[in-house]
């Protein structure tokens, strides 16, 4: 497999197959941080588009001798935000009455879902910067230094960031638990 710096050079010189394989191979970690900013799956994907796009835009400003996953999810992250400022009113959907059940449980699919909903509820309710760190970190896999390159902010701020969400989050799933006691520092 090619390196992503050797794809960036490609695409560079105007290879838009080699940043074409850049996207394919970073466009879920991408989607899934537009997510966690944006909180919404049909904005994340616009997020993450406008984020390819920019990159795109902006290839040449690229330094090979770095990681190219940082770089695209500093893209991705100001997309994401720059989204969510510009759409300050939500739109809603409705529910489709006639949408047949899936999945072989319905008490499990409900339990899966209430989860999901309080992750949710929990993510949007951390500051903007301990939810780009904490999907950062945990989903993505990014070390502290990287994320700290990516938000522009010291490493001691991410890694600070990361423990304080992962506490919130902790206690808003909680009940999931109820055995596990939530430290209190």
């Amino acid at each position: 497999m090619e390196p992503d710096g050797a794809l960036a050079l490609r695409a560079v010189a105007g290879d838009r197959e080699a940043f074409g394989a850049l996207v394919e191979r970073h466009q879920a970690a991408v989607r899934r941080l537009t997510r966690s900013v944006t909180g919404d799956a049909a904005d994340a994907d616009d997020a993450a588009q406008d984020a390819f796009l920019s990159a795109l835009d902006r290839i040449e400003t690229y330094d090979p001798s770095r990681p190219f996953g940082p770089w695209l999810m500093r893209i991705a992250t100001n997309a994401a935000i720059d989204l969510v400022r510009r759409r300050a009113v939500r739109r809603a959907a409705a529910l489709d009455e006639q949408a047949p059940a899936r999945g072989p449980s319905p008490a499990g699919d409900a339990e899966s879902a209430e989860i999901r909903a309080r992750l949710t509820a929990a993510l949007a309710a951390l500051p903007e910067r301990q939810r780009v760190a904490v999907t950062l970190f945990d989903a993505e896999g990014y070390s502290h230094a990287e994320i700290a390159a990516v938000l522009e902010i010291p490493e001691g701020t991410v890694r600070s960031d990361v423990f304080h969400a992962r506490r919130a989050l902790r206690v808003a799933l909680e009940v999931f638990d109820p055995g596990r006691q939530v430290e209190e520092r």
